[in-house]
């Protein structure tokens, strides 16, 4: 799609870090540079304390967890949510930013910081794959193209966060709270950039 001019130039001088512990970081990375910004992989705490908001890719959620704390990367990683760090995490990375994981693996961890409840693979295997549209207000009119790959779902939405889509059987699977967005769908492999810009924004606000 090619760089943005105006998305580039809202992002002047921030880092965007996309955590590349495993899964699809290297897909986030493109779509963000496509949106003009400037991407670091994060892999240790020091390269996480150079950016100014952070993605964390669809993936294994279990693996991700054992590889952040192998990298000793969980403890900075869940202090910098607390502090206020920008982050999106998509299908895993949603996972990761849950409060409570009802069916995580055994000693299964979570960084924490959405007052949400979700479910791993609540749609199956990778068979079960499906494709839908999703109208989501705060992303204007026309629906998002949404892919869902052993995807997770959000069963509970505390008080804390928002629910920013759903499907049509009431389900949640787009979340917000402060500073963290979450999605349980994949964005960056259909060409649909706006939840990147959203967390753009969020990213820019919280610099000012």
């Amino acid at each position: 799609m090619g760089t943005r001019p105006a998305e580039a130039a809202v992002t002047a001088g921030l880092r965007v870090g996309v955590l590349a512990l495993q899964g699809d970081f290297r897909e986030h990375a493109q779509v963000l540079r496509e949106l003009g910004a400037n991407v670091a992989l994060v892999r240790r705490p020091e390269e996480l304390l150079q950016v100014d908001g952070l993605v964390i890719p669809g993936g294994e959620s279990s693996v991700m967890d054992k590889l952040a704390r192998t990298f000793g990367l969980a403890e900075p990683l869940r202090a910098a949510i607390r502090g206020g760090l920008p982050v999106y995490g998509t299908c895993a990375g949603l996972i990761m930013l849950a409060d409570t994981i009802l069916d995580g693996m055994n000693g299964q961890q979570s960084l924490g910081g959405l007052d949400i409840a979700v479910r791993r693979n609540a749609f199956g295997s990778q068979t079960a794959s499906f494709e839908t549209d999703l109208d989501i207000a705060a992303l204007g009119d026309k629906p998002v193209h949404a892919v869902f790959i052993r995807a997770p779902v959000v069963e509970t939405v505390g008080p804390l966060a928002t629910a920013l889509a759903t499907l049509d059987d009431g389900r949640c699977v787009a979340v917000e709270q402060g500073n963290l967005l979450g999605t349980s769908f994949h964005p960056e492999i259909t060409g649909e950039y706006r939840f990147h810009q959203y967390f753009l924004r969020k990213l820019v606000a919280a610099a000012r």
